[in-house]
């Protein structure tokens, strides 16, 4: 695992889930964690559980799709440590409407914190390392579903194909400024936010016999990708389309 011993890390959405994991994994590899998101109560569980690793972890209270919370929250963040060297922007949240049946709001809802808030988020961070000119990294979520169809998933499906084209494009705008950027695309994971699928055996049996590995993964599977991404030795590794999906967009 790599080290990142002295290195501050924001991670949106990470008090639970994949988002928890890719947070473990780096507080496990020495890095000091920051975690944004909404639910108060829940981020407090998952500062308590990342302490545990022996490094400094701080809950800011972040809405990514608003962009004064998220403008806020980059401020009390290097006020608080007072750098941030990596960014995980994983705060997404998912739909599940027949196309001919989805409004405008619902697609705006959806865009609004998977898109938008990867926008806001990515930027204000940007900010604060071209300022500090010491580089870093940032780590970008998308989705295996960019790489194929899905019914019902319209707003997510966009949102995240933007999720994967903003990264390329920070890639290649941010590198003058030794800013990396990685999108990670992970593949089934047993998490909170798909729970009803994961109760549809149906549903359960379809993906697993399309996966090569014949699982899902577990949060826990991405600790060492997560330090991988952020890992400041790695200055040659940027615009990569990371997959972790035991195998499923190729099979």
């Amino acid at each position: 695992m790599s080290d990142l011993t002295g290195k501050t890390a924001v991670v949106t959405g990470g008090n639970g889930g994949l988002g928890l994991g890719l947070a473990t994994g780096l507080a496990a590899a020495g890095a000091d964690i920051a975690i944004w998101a909404r639910n108060v109560e829940k981020s407090q569980a998952a500062v308590e559980t990342l302490r545990k690793h022996g490094v400094r972890v701080e809950a800011v209270a972040c809405d990514v799709g608003d962009e004064a919370a998220v403008v806020r929250a980059t401020a009390e963040t290097v006020e608080a440590f007072g750098k941030i060297d990596c960014l995980v922007a994983n705060a997404g949240i998912a739909s599940a409407d027949r196309y001919v049946d989805t409004s405008l709001d619902e697609w705006h809802r959806v865009l609004r914190t998977n898109l938008d808030g990867t926008f806001l988020t990515t930027r204000e961070v940007a900010r604060h390392m071209i300022d500090r000119g010491e580089g870093g990294s940032m780590i970008v979520l998308s989705s295996t579903i960019t790489k194929y169809g899905a019914a019902g998933q319209a707003a997510y499906a966009a949102s995240k194909s933007g999720c994967a084209a903003l990264g390329r494009t920070l890639a290649v705008e941010m590198a003058r400024y030794r800013i990396r950027c990685n999108v990670l695309i992970p593949g089934w994971v047993a998490t909170d936010m798909n729970t009803h699928l994961q109760a549809d055996e149906r549903f359960v049996d379809s993906t697993t016999r399309r996966t090569p590995v014949r699982r899902w993964a577990t949060p826990d599977e991405f600790h060492s990708v997560a330090s991988f991404l952020a890992d400041p030795s790695l200055t040659f590794h940027t615009g990569n389309e990371v997959i972790v999906d035991g195998g499923y967009t190729i099979f």
